[in-house]
């Protein structure tokens, strides 16, 4: 998909903001922690993992009394900035989960789907209007070579139970029409579409109404043990005493230190369209609504807001030197050149069509793509981390665990390996950097092969670890 046209004038006035959190739904923010405070829970982050911990916590005992400490506002981050695609997968796709953990998978796959379904109804409960559409997800292939993987990733589903169906060319251009597609798969029941935003937004009123104490602008700096309990230090100097912990940070550096080598902060990038006229949307059909993801190494994933905008990100995965975290980060035109020629080349048909939101975020990505659960300070903290850009759903999945964990509580997840193991750790710098870099590199040049792996990359399986986004 390379031109050598460019593109700069359909997203030079493009609001370098996330589309999501561009809306007057947002809430006030809370106000920060002013003084010395005690809890019994208290959970340190407010996106998806700290937001399904709250109120899943005080769904589970009323009584006990929990605080919600967020650094920014609740749902900014990746929560706030991601593509909405909800998936039932807990191990980033059944494939990944047949390669690790085969003999858990039917478990794991069940476990998923229950998961997703309880998200469903905890949208409706709640009555948090995010948009939910359980629509499915197509597979594209944009090359002859990824036919067969598609079948039988497809294979693989129905075995599992899912309603899952291959599409030749005319059938998935039926669906979707784009002069590069070759064929695909549909899986109609793993993935719902949401607005990121609005679901986090409408998950932290669940959990004001449940009675969850929430401080934005609070920024943690330090955790250890104080008797039987925890004690943590913010930014103001204020501290809280709490009987048990939730890290729920993701990308950002991990209060325990011992934890930051299992994941990396990796950039993901999205441009979105203006809306679609109707001519436009009667150009490409998509009537059916379903989320969009290409099938190559370096993929593209894609869908409709409820506005009928084109969401258009991934492809780039960029690491920065050390863990790079800055807000400067959030914007790379190089990457959004690449975006914006990528799309027109899937859809020529919208030549003209002009991009109204630019924007990029870190993902906390673990070498085996899905996330793992633990504890630490002697069981008096929990953590959830590494979901490699699939935690929409996940993350209610990763809460609870951990409340599993803290309160000792029997459930099958804990009986899985998936879920009491870690996956390997990234290696210290400079061998950190250069081998994410080789491994980018090395997924590209697969691409330009019909997917053959090279030597780095087959090493890399073997070792069980790998790079994505």
């Amino acid at each position: 998909m390379t031109s050598t046209r460019s593109y700069a004038h359909t997203y030079a006035d493009a609001e370098p903001k996330s589309f999501w959190l561009d809306s007057p739904h947002a809430p006030d923010p809370a106000p920060p922690l002013s003084g010395r405070d005690s809890c019994d829970l208290v959970i340190v982050g407010a996106g998806y993992t700290g937001l399904w911990t709250a109120l899943q916590a005080k769904e589970d005992d009323p009584s006990r009394d929990v605080l919600l400490l967020e650094g920014h506002t609740a749902g900014w981050a990746a929560s706030g900035r991601n593509g909405g695609f909800c998936a039932s997968s807990l191990t980033h796709g059944l494939a990944n989960g047949l390669e690790r953990f085969p003999d858990e998978m039917a478990v794991i796959d069940r476990l998923g789907q229950q998961n997703l379904t309880a998200i469903e109804d905890t949208v409706r409960r709640y009555g948090i209007e995010c948009g939910f559409e359980r629509v499915g997800e197509l597979g594209v292939a944009t090359a002859e070579y990824q036919l067969d993987d598609l079948a039988h990733e497809s294979a693989e589903y129905r075995r599992f139970g899912h309603d899952s169906v291959v599409l030749d060319r005319d059938e998935v251009r039926a669906e979707l029409d784009s002069p590069t597609y070759v064929g695909g798969v549909w899986n109609r029941d793993t993935t719902a579409l949401v607005d990121p935003a609005r679901l986090a937004w409408g998950l932290r009123a669940a959990c004001v109404s449940l009675g969850v104490r929430i401080a934005e602008r609070t920024s943690v700096t330090s955790l250890r043990r104080d008797g039987a309990g925890v004690r943590l230090t913010c930014e103001n100097g204020v501290a809280v005493r709490a009987g048990r912990a939730v890290l729920a940070t993701n990308a950002f550096p991990n209060l325990v230190r011992r934890l930051r080598p299992y994941t990396v902060p990796v950039y993901d990038y999205v441009l979105m369209t203006e809306p679609l006229s109707a001519e436009q949307r009667a150009a490409i059909g998509w009537k059916q609504r379903q989320g969009v993801g290409d099938s190559a190494n370096q993929f593209h994933y894609y869908r409709l807001s409820a506005d009928d905008r084109i969401l258009w990100g991934g492809y780039d995965a960029i690491y920065h030197w050390r863990n790079g975290l800055r807000p400067e980060l959030d914007q790379r035109p190089a990457t959004f050149e690449k975006l914006a020629g990528h799309f027109f080349t899937t859809f020529p048909q919208l030549e003209g069509i002009r991009f109204t939101h630019r924007w990029g975020g870190a993902i906390d990505t673990s070498t085996r793509f899905f996330a793992f659960q633990g504890t630490a300070l002697g069981g008096r903290a929990a953590y959830s981390l590494g979901y490699t850009g699939l935690g929409v759903a996940a993350t209610r999945f990763g809460a609870q665990v951990m409340l599993d964990l803290l309160y000792g509580r029997r459930s099958e997840a804990l009986a899985l390996k998936a879920f009491t193991s870690r996956p390997l750790p990234f290696p210290p710098e400079p061998a950190r950097w250069f081998g994410i870099e080789l491994t980018r590199r090395a997924l590209a040049r697969a691409d330009e092969h019909e997917g053959r792996r090279g030597p780095w990359l087959r090493t890399l399986d073997r070792l069980g670890m790998g790079f994505d986004s």
